[in-house]
């Protein structure tokens, strides 16, 4: 065939493009279980951190089930789904569906003859999701570790979510006030009064994405709080 014709061209051209496709099928299918993996043992290590077990992410899943010894789903009136994988619920697919109908999952760990309940967060930021994990002492009230993370929040302002010094904030406060009723944590704008035990400093220039932690986590706590009334 003349190289230097339109049918030679537009063949190798559909060649090229069959075996690059099939290049990246490939690739993508190869480390769709290593990508995978990483995201479970991320999440172990997430769960950890609040808790304040600090271990590498290639470690996570070794260390998770000495600390963490139940997961639990729950219902919507607190009690407990027997049937589903607490570990594998995606709270971005159950937060479209209706509130009795979804599952909250809970982790129950114990570390230095302590309990404590770890519950995962899932909102909306200024640009797209934030999520994270907050751990409560055995009084089901007072927080002992946060962690947050985002997709899209901008760097330097809501980005600073995920960093210690804002999370810290979160250690020492109480989600139910004096009288027993349940206030949660909001980040204030301008900074938390001192001694609040509800509230943390927003991060300045990031008020959305501070809103939206205060949100999330309002929305995500309020639904364990069957559970937390039965236990």
């Amino acid at each position: 065939m003349d190289r230097n014709s339109n049918a030679y061209t537009f063949i190798f051209a559909i060649v090229m493009v069959i075996v690059v496709a099939a290049a990246l099928a490939f690739t993508a299918t190869t480390l769709k279980p290593i990508q995978a993996e990483n995201v479970r043992n991320e999440k172990m290590q997430n769960i950890l951190s609040t808790i304040g077990v600090d271990v590498d992410r290639t470690e996570a899943s070794n260390t998770f089930e000495e600390f963490v010894k139940e997961k639990l789903a729950l219902k919507s009136d607190g009690s407990v789904d027997e049937n589903t994988d607490a570990f594998a619920i995606d709270l971005k697919k159950e937060l479209a569906k209706d509130k009795n109908d979804q599952r909250y999952p809970i982790y129950i760990a114990e570390k230095d003859g302590k309990k404590f309940y770890v519950v995962p967060l899932y909102g909306a930021g200024l640009w797209d999701a934030i999520w994270g994990y907050i751990a409560l002492a055995d009084d089901e009230n007072t927080i002992v570790g946060a962690s947050f993370d985002h997709k899209g929040e901008t760097p330097g302002l809501g980005a600073e979510i995920n960093q210690s010094w804002y999370e810290d904030q979160y250690i020492g406060k109480t989600i139910f006030d004096e009288s027993g009723n349940f206030v949660s944590v909001k980040a204030v704008k301008g900074g938390a009064p001192s001694g609040d035990q509800h509230g943390v400093d927003a991060i300045s220039g990031g008020t959305i994405t501070s809103d939206g932690i205060t949100a999330m986590l309002d929305e995500r706590l309020r639904n364990y709080l069957p559970y937390f009334k039965n236990n």
